[in-house]
């Protein structure tokens, strides 16, 4: 890739596979800044069970999107599409290079090739399935989605009901599947993009992903997730790590039970992470392993013209 253009370089892959690191090692090499595209990591009161940047990490390199906001406030996909994009405007006047990281891949494709353009929502649609939810549980709304979209069922996170509402209130208003409104229109963005992502066997994700876990309890998880109790109907809390931790205070489980839910529900969520980036056919793998010196030259061989 020759160009004139800044380079937006976007480090994609599963939880708990290390792209929090590798990214800091990268933007200190390319002496750059970083922005999260991690949506768990936008709420300033969610930290443990959102595996933020330790301080000492976010110190080291500037970063942005990290707890800029509060689970009191609502923050969509569209709203970090617009300030994110903004922010980039600014740091292309400084660097030629800045570093997009996360696991969000619908966050991703928000800032490199735009939103989808999604009909209006009827009138009080929202509502009743807000009433629906609330009246009959997660289930019925996750058995209505796969019957009538289950393309998009199979790569949306089924335990996520904000997803779920969003994606019932467009086929109910409109009578067609939610994927059907997807990527019809790409936006043309002034920078130029490459993907790298991280990988590793699924025994070796899940392993990550159980010890995590485990640090996080031993962390304080279970102390963060009892503040945020009274907030529990926010949609920031909708999330794997709390909402199993609710359950558990409603007296709906033990605590190991609780605790074996947040692994399970995190590898469930590493999949469907997969079957997300397998898609974009632009991504360089790398094993999760790999030096970053390695990925530091792929990143100058990419950018440096070929003789001949």
């Amino acid at each position: 890739m020759v160009t004139q253009k800044p380079l937006l370089v976007c480090i994609v892959g599963p939880t708990a596979i290390g792209k929090t690191a590798l990214s800091i090692n990268l933007a200190k090499h390319f002496q750059t800044e970083i922005l999260s595209a991690d949506s768990r990591q936008f709420y300033q009161e969610m930290t443990i069970g959102t595996a933020v940047p330790s301080k000492m990490e976010l110190d080291s390199v500037p970063h942005h999107f990290i707890q800029h906001k509060s689970v009191l406030d609502d923050y969509s996909v569209g709203d970090f599409e617009r300030d994110a994009i903004n922010c980039l405007e600014q740091l292309f006047q400084e660097h030629p290079l800045v570093f997009l990281v996360g696991g969000s891949g619908l966050y991703v494709d928000a800032i490199v090739t735009g939103l989808d353009d999604f009909p209006e929502v009827l009138p009080n649609v929202r509502e009743q399935l807000n009433e629906e939810f609330q009246q009959k549980g997660l289930e019925s709304l996750q058995k209505e989605l796969n019957e009538k979209d289950p393309d998009y069922f199979q790569q949306v996170d089924a335990q996520n009901p904000q997803r779920i509402i969003r994606a019932l209130e467009v086929i109910r208003s409109s009578g067609k599947p939610f994927s059907s409104f997807r990527k019809n229109k790409k936006t043309t963005r002034h920078f130029d993009v490459i993907y790298l992502g991280l990988d590793a066997d699924r025994e070796v994700v899940y392993q990550r992903i159980n010890d995590r876990v485990d640090a996080m309890m031993e962390s304080g998880l279970l102390e963060e997730a009892q503040h945020l109790y009274v907030h529990r109907r926010r949609n920031a809390l909708q999330t794997v790590g709390y909402r199993e931790l609710f359950d558990y205070f409603d007296g709906n489980s033990t605590l190991p039970e609780a605790v074996s839910e947040i692994k399970k529900n995190t590898r469930r969520f590493a999949k469907r992470q997969g079957t997300w980036f397998r898609k974009n056919n632009e991504i360089h793998w790398f094993d999760w392993e790999t030096p970053y010196e390695e990925i530091v030259n792929f990143i100058k061989e990419t950018l440096t013209p070929k003789k001949g």
